[in-house]
């Protein structure tokens, strides 16, 4: 943990907002980058002054943004043939697309949302969206909305946890089915009341 801190502090110190924009971009393409530690140590510079809340949070989101369509276009453009060829390069493996292709069929569109939630699954949501000609409008409101609410969750959690932010991995792999199960049950509550809603009027 101790060298994850000294990477994010070299990235930050050497390249600035920039380096964090880069550096999300590829973690979300598919580099076996630790993005939520990232945004948590971030949130953990923000508390101390270090950085800048409204600078940090757009530089982050546009690094997320432009890596989840990065996947998507490449999904439209090359399809499942080429994420089955480079996918075990990037420890994308086979039963992670079928993971992602059952919760694509069990919420649709919503996954786009929660993936970033869920390490493995962001790098093939957005990818098999793509693949499965998923229009452009739909992808970018779930898959941008869930970039914001991401975004903003680490950043928070850095900034109270402040100094002990590297406790966040302790919590990562001690809850982390907890927290998705409970993420993914408020997803289907919600988009249940919404489709609810919407049969009404």
């Amino acid at each position: 943990m101790i060298k994850v801190g000294h990477y994010f502090h070299y990235v930050i110190a050497h390249f600035g907002y920039i380096g964090i924009m880069i550096v999300l971009m590829l973690g979300i393409v598919g580099m076996p980058i630790p993005d939520e530690l990232l945004l948590t140590y971030i949130g953990y510079q923000i508390s101390t002054g270090g950085m800048s809340y409204p600078i940090a949070f757009v530089f982050s989101l546009i690094g997320a943004i432009t890596g989840i369509s990065i996947s998507y276009l490449l999904g439209v453009k090359l399809g499942l043939p080429f994420l089955r060829k480079v996918g075990p390069t990037i420890h994308i493996t086979d039963k992670r697309m079928e993971q992602t292709k059952t919760l694509f069929s069990k919420l649709g569109p919503a996954v786009l949302f929660i993936c970033y939630f869920i390490p493995g699954v962001r790098h093939v949501a957005a990818f098999l969206a793509g693949a499965n000609t998923y229009g452009w409008k739909k992808f970018a409101v779930y898959a941008y909305s869930g970039a914001f609410v991401w975004i903003f969750t680490f950043l928070a959690i850095g900034n109270y946890l402040g100094e002990n932010w590297m406790m966040m991995k302790q919590y990562m792999d001690k809850y982390r089915a907890f927290f998705i199960v409970t993420f993914i049950f408020l997803i289907c509550l919600l988009t249940f009341s919404w489709y609810y809603q919407q049969k009404k009027k």
